[in-house]
């Protein structure tokens, strides 16, 4: 697929490497656009840029030459990705923290698909706290990160820090472009969050789930190109992408139904949320009230219906069930366990005993088993980065 590129360069000595990296993409059948920042123009000459992507570069968003008022959002408009290569500590930390005060910086913030940032900049300023704390922010965002390579730099010292030739960068940008599709044309169904089961008229049975990693299980999906269906219990979330449709439910009950009516058109399903297993057989329609001289409450529970092992009778061949796992004991063993009884092909086992793991945290550590005894364990990062490897896992 042809696609539309902006590649951004700025001021580092690798930028005169640049119009070979315009070329890879020209020669794909790419359009190349190229904004520059001033300092980017002392290493390589706009008629260079102009020469070999056949476009006019951007520097200056006062320039009179622009063909629009407001460059940067017709850019952004026009664009599929940005390519910001080299990336200085300088670009990275305008764009961590928010600045817009040149041609590029003012882009990068009008822009809300692909971005790839390769950082190249001397080793000590790579391994600066402040810019790594920068680049991980970016990737918390989505930002897609090239590490920098390890040799000779400008400075005359070799170490990390140097920007990756210019094949490399567009293998990486292809493969972040065709990862984006690689759900296109597939439905999903996602659950999320946890379930409330009434007691009386304001109390309730939940836990402590937050929604968050279901929630960006489903983006990412959306990301790549499928139409999501996300049934969420009680959260404070809510969906961003147009490519998500969200189903607000409060019990489980309630998104048993849903997920059972919507299953059978999807292809997919992935099930994060944390349901109840039990409800109060009786649920008052007012308020009880503590009687005087009695200390106990006794409340009747009974079962509510196994969501995903209902959907797992229903699979068919062509559908792919997933389901997770929370554990405290005995974690592996339970999880396979679960993964067979409920004709599963994935599951994702999370563990209580694992800190900044689980309800509540912005962060997640789970391992990844399937149907062919694969075990894939995972290191603790942020829920977006563990639903880019959920949905990796999905797809191959």
């Amino acid at each position: 697929m042809n696609k539309k590129i902006i590649v951004g360069i700025t001021g580092g000595i690798a930028a005169y490497k640049i119009p070979q990296l315009i070329r890879l993409f020209t020669k794909n059948g790419d359009e190349v656009k190229v904004v520059a920042t001033k300092n980017a123009l002392q290493f390589v000459t706009p008629l260079t840029l102009e020469t070999v992507s056949g476009n006019a570069v951007y520097s200056d968003v006062f320039a009179p030459k622009n063909e629009y008022s407001t460059e940067h959002i017709a850019l952004a408009d026009w664009a599929d990705m940005i390519v910001v290569a080299p990336s200085t500590a300088n670009i990275i930390g305008k764009f961590a923290s928010g600045i817009a005060d040149d041609a590029l910086s003012t882009l990068l913030l009008a822009f809300a698909k692909d971005i790839v940032v390769c950082p190249a900049m001397n080793t000590n300023m790579y391994n600066s706290p402040v810019v790594q704390e920068n680049l991980n922010c970016l990737k918390d965002k989505g930002v897609n990160i090239l590490s920098p390579a390890e040799g000779e730099l400008a400075c005359g010292t070799s170490g990390v820090g140097r920007m990756p030739e210019p094949e490399e960068i567009f293998e990486f940008a292809e493969a972040v472009f065709t990862k984006k599709l690689s759900m296109s044309g597939k439905t999903v169904l996602v659950t999320a969050g946890p379930t409330y089961e009434r007691i009386d008229s304001v109390r309730f049975i939940g836990n402590f789930s937050t929604g968050k990693m279901g929630f960006a299980v489903a983006e990412e999906l959306a990301e790549r190109g499928a139409k999501v269906i996300l049934v969420a219990g009680p959260t404070s979330l809510t969906a961003k992408h147009r490519n998500i449709k969200q189903i607000n439910i409060e019990s489980a009950r309630e998104m048993y139904k849903a997920c059972i009516e919507t299953f059978p058109s999807c292809n997919a399903a992935i099930l994060s949320a944390a349901v109840a297993d039990y409800r109060p057989e009786t649920v008052a329609d007012h308020k009880i009230k503590k009687a005087a001289g009695t200390e106990n409450l006794d409340i009747h529970l009974v079962q509510n219906p196994d969501i995903l092992a209902t959907l797992g009778k229903m699979k068919t061949d062509r559908q792919l069930l997933v389901g997770f796992a929370l554990e405290t004991d005995n974690e592996l063993e339970n999880a396979k366990a679960k993964l067979t009884r409920k004709n599963l092909d994935m599951i994702v086992l999370n563990s209580l005993k694992d800190k900044g793991a689980g309800f509540g945290h912005d962060t997640n550590k789970v391992t990844i088993i399937t149907a062919d005894g694969t075990v894939r364990e995972g290191s603790l990062k942020s829920k977006a980065d563990v639903a880019k490897d959920i949905v990796d896992m999905i797809g191959q």
